[in-house]
């Protein structure tokens, strides 16, 4: 089949002392998401739907947050390598289309520059990279401000 189809989700806890890294950017706020790399969350889901859209595992089967060689490494690398994986295969991105679900802080004014970041990484135009926030109306881990999540689905197409 020339198109394939990949869902990702991924979760990391909140906590004072680390950084909030998302769609490849800094988030000024003060906690940050726990992990072994920078806690990605949005980079994390997007390279589970890609692996995925190509029954390549996930994340954690390419990356394990076993190994200490990826100790605080920055998710773009990772999202670079996935796509080195995809691109291997003989695949092409087609588009993305992701949601961060996130109580605090409010990051709409930053998706732009997180669109712009993930398109680059992924060298990709930025019109194929749609990212969407939303709150869980105060509700779960991350209502409560426990926690960040993000889904992200891809289609992928046979690269021409």
């Amino acid at each position: 089949m020339s198109i394939r189809i990949g869902m990702g989700y991924d979760v990391h806890q909140l906590s004072e002392g680390y950084k909030l890294w998302i769609g490849g950017i800094e988030v000024p706020y003060e906690k940050g998401s726990v992990g072994h790399s920078d806690g990605d969350v949005l980079i994390h889901a997007i390279c589970d739907a890609l692996l995925g859209a190509l029954n390549l595992r996930d994340i954690g089967y390419h990356f394990p947050d076993t190994d200490p060689a990826l100790k605080r490494i920055d998710s773009k690398i990772l999202l670079q390598k996935t796509m080195e994986i995809i691109r291997n295969e003989g695949y092409e991105l087609g588009n993305l289309d992701s949601t961060i679900c996130l109580q605090k802080p409010k990051i709409n004014p930053v998706i732009p520059e997180m669109q712009k970041t993930l398109a680059r990484v992924m060298s990709v135009d930025a019109l194929k990279v749609s990212v969407k926030a939303t709150t869980t109306e105060k509700l779960g881990f991350v209502g409560e401000g426990k926690g960040i999540s993000a889904y992200a689905t891809v289609l992928l197409a046979v690269s021409s």
